[in-house]
């Protein structure tokens, strides 16, 4: 798989290439069986020239959650993918499985706090973007303009010009592959380091009991509370949000699973700089627990462990 000449150059500048995700025991057939065969492009992914595999980066994934857990130290982990790159290209394309934003004015508006938040993401969390080789390369013949002049769509590459438009970079300390929050989320070993942790869901819909049974299959007992968020907009509006729903967070919570769309980078950020822990961008993962898979249209990529 090539990639265009100019996303070579900037992965080189920053150490980055592009190689297959293998994690020990993730099983992506059941998922690749039956969507288009274009999807196994998504096992290709940035890596840093420091981390070797997959495995790498799922234990630097656990590694500086249970860290945080134990310092109480505020880490935001957040995914980004199609519906941020197209909020981020201010285009309503954004709205896709879910209201995002109400206008185009509406992501403008909130533009200068998504900022401000990225560059706290990538301070002092991890910033997990879907990187591909099917979503930098041109969609058309010409000339491929990475980090020079905006395409007519919005993709990989164009939020990658945003964040360096912005003075954000992507490192070897900050940078972590979309895919392996949906593998470690799933995984029993997550599922173990939270046991007898105090858990707070974030989400618009929650069923307690299917999440409870899903810590529960894996021998796993935390302390389980839920806190609405907004079932929409909260992308655009969280900072008239945000009081609300922080009250609703017992200041003891050890940690935050979110599902919050596009919102989930500003309610991340905060949520983990007020209460001082780690808040995690679930999406996918947060439906598997949640009973509803069929929320994602179906299954993910990196969400399936096969059977010891």
């Amino acid at each position: 798989m090539v990639v265009p000449g100019e996303f070579d150059k900037w992965m080189a500048e920053r150490s980055f290439h592009m190689q297959k995700l293998i994690i020990s025991g993730i099983d992506n057939q059941p998922v690749l069986s039956i969507n288009k065969p274009e999807m196994a492009q998504e096992e290709y992914c940035l890596f840093h020239r420091r981390v070797a595999d997959g495995d790498t980066y799922l234990d630097r994934l656990h590694q500086r959650i249970t860290a945080a857990i134990g310092t109480r130290e505020a880490f935001p982990v957040v995914r980004f993918a199609d519906g941020e790159y197209a909020f981020y290209f201010e285009s309503l394309a954004c709205n896709g499985l879910y209201r995002q934003a109400e206008s185009v004015q509406h992501i403008k508006n909130a533009l200068p706090f998504h900022i401000e938040d990225l560059k706290t993401l990538t301070a002092s969390g991890l910033i997990a973007p879907l990187v591909f080789p099917g979503n930098v390369a041109p969609r058309k013949a010409g000339v491929f303009s990475f980090l020079k002049n905006w395409k007519k769509e919005p993709s990989a590459s164009t939020f990658l010009t945003f964040l360096d438009r912005h003075g954000i970079s992507l490192t070897g300390e900050n940078y972590l592959p979309f895919y392996a929050v949906y593998a470690y989320l799933a995984s029993s070993r997550f599922a173990r380091a939270v046991d007898g942790k105090k858990i707070c869901i974030l989400n618009s819909e929650t069923n307690a009991q299917a999440v409870k049974t899903w810590f529960e299959a894996f021998s796993s007992h935390p302390d389980l509370t839920f806190a609405d968020l907004p079932a929409e907009y909260v992308a655009t509006q969280w900072l008239s949000q945000r009081k609300n729903v922080l009250r609703n967070i017992p200041r003891d919570t050890d940690l935050c699973i979110v599902g919050a769309g596009i919102g989930a980078l500003p309610v991340c950020v905060d949520v983990s700089k007020e209460l001082s822990i780690p808040a995690v961008d679930a999406g996918h993962a947060l439906n598997m627990m949640n009973d509803r898979v069929d929320k994602s249209n179906g299954a993910r990529l990196y969400s399936i462990w096969k059977t010891p």
